[in-house]
């Protein structure tokens, strides 16, 4: 067995592991296996893209029969329930695994405890809670898509000092240096999906691939929040719903047939003569199993997250430039009258990329 005081190390790498299938394992969780025996790894694994084999079969596949005896450290609990696959807790105990390391219990109704009593019925040693702030962390979609059902929302503000995404006659590209682009990118290719509003589609024709060296196969689903399917069929997106997916959330009275000649997936919500309903759109991703969501404006839709509580992650990036008040501000309106009622974040990290700075904060 290992010793306690390795348990932080080895998870620590099985973390980071698990890491790599953010964004592509929805809507199962990213998780991060490291099989270990006298201080050597024999196996490591992290759940492939769209979820199937999980990290603790990739993981016991290169261990082979070392595995006997040696220690399993897991990000999150072991399934207990048989999907696809026979559950991930009986190929432990068949392979002779001696004890199970675990970041955090599976929130997940199906499983909730039920790997981990399956593993100390069969006489395995198990502890639990290790680094379980991060585990939690890293899988804050999954548990929020089980648990809320809906995904956890990444918004990303990228503005001037003075909090301007464009100036009086639109102009915004580029606001922000090339390291915050190539950031933004890479943010896109660790969620399952990338969203704006339908003003952005209009304005900014963005395309919402990945383009980032090492990284160009990744293909996060296009979202649009576009009530009455206003973007055009021309536009970057309506072009491309061959090769990456495209979905377009829209209300009940939107002309949905040019977008029907496309490949993109209409999803219809619930709106009313302010747009569309959120708690509704939201709801309909997560039953598709979008997790994780990085949502990339405009300034309506930012609001509106914001004001309506769903922001899990912001993302703050302040280039060295000052536009003013005539400039197109990065928030729409937030109904605030007095501060006790401004929606508040605690900063969590910063840092320098370029000459911009990056801050990550979360709900207070």
């Amino acid at each position: 067995m290992e010793p306690h005081s390795a348990d932080e190390r080895w998870m620590r790498l099985a973390l980071s592991i698990g890491a790599r299938g953010l964004g592509t394992t929805w809507p199962n969780p990213a998780v991060g296996c490291v099989i270990v025996k006298n201080g050597r790894v024999l196996g490591r694994g992290w759940t492939q893209t769209g979820g199937r084999p999980h990290a603790e079969r990739m993981a016991l596949e290169q261990a082979g029969a070392a595995a006997k005896g040696a220690t399993a450290y897991i990000t999150l609990e072991p399934c207990a329930h048989t999907g696809k696959t026979s559950p991930c807790a009986d190929a432990l105990i068949d392979a002779g695994i001696g004890c199970v390391v675990a970041a955090t219990k599976d929130l997940d109704p199906r499983v909730a405890g039920k790997g981990f009593k399956k593993l100390q019925a069969a006489g395995i040693l198990l502890r639990s809670g290790v680094l379980e702030a991060e585990a939690q962390q890293s899988n804050i979609g999954f548990f929020s898509r089980v648990t809320k059902n809906r995904p956890a929302i990444t918004l990303k503000l990228a503005n001037s000092l003075d909090a301007k995404i464009a100036t009086k006659t639109g102009e915004s590209q580029w606001i922000t240096g090339a390291a915050s682009r190539a950031y933004v990118h890479y943010l896109r290719a660790t969620h399952d999906a990338v969203m704006v509003g339908s003003g952005t589609s209009l304005v900014d024709d963005p395309s919402l691939t990945v383009r980032l060296s090492g990284l160009e196969d990744r293909r996060p689903v296009r979202i649009i929040l576009d009530s009455n399917l206003s973007t055009p069929l021309n536009s970057h997106l309506g072009q491309s719903t061959q090769d990456i997916p495209v979905w377009l959330c829209h209300g009940s009275n939107a002309d949905r047939k040019n977008w029907r000649q496309t490949d993109a997936e209409l999803i219809e919500c619930a709106s009313d003569s302010n747009g569309l309903h959120l708690a509704d759109v939201l709801t309909k991703l997560a039953a598709k199993g979008i997790t994780r969501v990085f949502c990339e404006g405009g300034g309506k839709l930012a609001a509106s997250l914001i004001r309506e509580g769903y922001v899990d992650r912001l993302i703050t990036i302040t280039a060295g430039i000052a536009i003013g008040s005539d400039g197109t501000p990065n928030l729409g309106k937030l109904g605030v009258d007095t501060l006790t009622q401004a929606p508040r974040f605690e900063l969590v990290s910063h840092q320098r990329l370029g000459d911009d700075l990056m801050s990550e904060w979360q709900p207070f």
